[in-house]
């Protein structure tokens, strides 16, 4: 065989093999993610084709397909849209998935490995395929509840079970309609899409856990007393520093109380009072006290700096670490200032901890996943996330909590009847923007049921005159109260 030929034969082989490579590597290797690529038209075609199951939350439907006559066969309802849009998220032939649709994909859509035997039935009995049921652990009197309170503010809402972890609501403000992104018009979905992307506010981020993250400002002062009680060194009647003014190590900066208030008599108080007024000067000064070591750890034992998944996925808080912390900025990070960020979520399970004596339960949104035969394919079991504090400190805080509802910050939040803990917090942002407004807490406090985080971006409606007292705290006793039947 002359040169040629051989190098011909050469370049047909390498290109067969190539072929062949290439062919093994999408059909078995890319063969689940192509599959399951919400941009393969196969794919929407198929999922679109069977009914897909709904999204329930107390034995009510909230998302769910009916059958249509077009190429696609079901459309994608939801009811009412806006209030759970966070929560369920859209189901989109341009646009993906997103919330539970996302996450839940291959059990609504039937082709989760658990549904295994049921596929098998249908195939045998030729049965048209089905999606299964996913059942929320949300508590619709308190969804509406937090999402009538929020109103036309940007913000956030989370409540949860205590000793459980499930999510009892879960609200983002501004909402959106899940059914303008659903639709088959598919000019019309991407319009709608492109339009909720440039609107103002963020009406697609989920700002209860995902997205975006915030000062958490003196609401992160419960990590710190935590962290001081945990130390040993200090009781809930120890006595602190509490200066008008804290002049800081090593700069020029200083750092005053809300409104220019003294703390206490003498430029002291306890650590106990210093929560019920939400003395900065006191807590800054502890924090630098305690060292970042210890705030860190505090934070980390709540879940800062984990992962997690309800099974949305949740945006980790943080707290920087010690070579972005001079004593300067050490002690604005210990009263939820400089760079320390969280999510509304974040600091329920701070509250929830502290409210189920010292253990963090893992969040949950998914009670049951169900055949379309009823039949139950998987239950979520609670379980600990993590033990944040011991059952002293736990109950130490929660007395501390419960002077700052009843004769502290938090008066606004006050239940007649029930005894609440709580904490606000206003944290600044930038000197062109008004504060976040916070509150966070539980109730009852001797027998928790509830416990939940609010965030008012800028003030919402107050504005410059926001505080956490004032706009958020309202807002968690009104969730409260629902879930609490009252």
């Amino acid at each position: 065989m002359n040169t040629p030929l051989r190098r011909l034969s050469l370049v047909v082989v390498t290109m067969f093999l190539a072929l062949m490579v290439g062919t093994s590597w999408v059909q078995f290797v890319q063969a689940d993610a192509l599959n399951n690529d919400s941009r393969n038209v196969r794919t929407l075609y198929r999922e679109f084709g069977n009914p897909r199951g709904p999204i329930i939350v107390a034995g009510t439907p909230i998302a769910w397909s009916e059958p249509v006559d077009d190429a696609f066969g079901y459309q994608r309802i939801y009811a009412p849209g806006a209030m759970y849009s966070n929560v369920t998220g859209f189901y989109s032939i341009v646009n993906g998935r997103t919330g539970i649709e996302s996450a839940e994909n291959d059990v609504l859509t039937g082709s989760s490995d658990s549904l295994f035997l049921s596929r098998i039935q249908d195939l045998i009995t030729g049965k048209q395929p089905q999606g299964s049921s996913v059942e929320l652990t949300l508590n619709p009197a308190a969804q509406q509840a937090a999402w009538d309170a929020l109103g036309d503010q940007v913000g956030a809402v989370v409540a949860l079970d205590p000793t459980t972890g499930a999510v009892l609501a879960l609200v983002s403000t501004p909402g959106f309609d899940p059914n303008s992104l659903a639709t088959h018009d598919t000019a019309a979905a991407s319009t709608a899409y492109k339009d909720l992307n440039a609107a103002a506010n963020d009406p697609l981020v989920d700002k209860a856990i995902s997205g975006k993250t915030y000062p958490p400002g003196s609401t992160f002062k419960l990590v710190t007393a935590a962290a001081a009680l945990e130390s040993g060194q200090y009781s809930a009647d120890t006595v602190l520093a509490a200066p008008d003014v804290l002049s800081l190590p090593q700069t020029t900066a200083t750092i005053g109380n809300y409104g220019g208030a003294s703390c206490g008599s003498g430029g002291q108080t306890t650590l106990s009072d210093a929560l019920r007024v939400s003395c900065n000067t006191a807590f800054a000064q502890l924090g630098m006290d305690l060292g970042a070591d210890a705030l860190r750890e505090q934070a980390e034992k709540f879940g800062f700096s984990t992962p997690l998944s309800i099974p949305m996925k949740v945006t980790e808080s943080y707290f920087p670490p010690n070579e972005d912390l001079d004593p300067a900025k050490l002690a604005k990070s210990a009263i939820g200032q400089q760079d320390v960020r969280t999510t509304p979520m974040q600091m329920a399970m701070v509250s929830a901890a502290i409210a189920n004596g010292g253990k963090v339960m893992t969040p949950y949104t998914v009670a049951t996943v169900r055949t379309a035969d009823l039949d139950v394919i998987s239950e979520t079991e609670p379980s600990v996330f993590s033990t944040a504090i011991s059952a002293g400190t736990a109950s130490t805080l929660r007395d501390m909590m419960v002077s700052v509802v009843d004769s502290g910050t938090g008066t606004a939040a006050k239940i007649p009847g029930v005894q609440v803990a709580g904490k606000t917090g206003t944290a600044e942002t930038t000197a062109e923007q008004s504060p976040h407004a916070w509150f966070t807490g539980f109730a009852p406090a001797n027998d928790p049921k509830v416990a939940v985080a609010v965030i008012v971006e800028h003030g919402g409606s107050t504005g410059n005159e926001a505080t956490g007292g004032k706009v958020a705290a309202p807002i968690a006793k009104a969730v409260m109260q629902a879930v609490l039947g009252q």
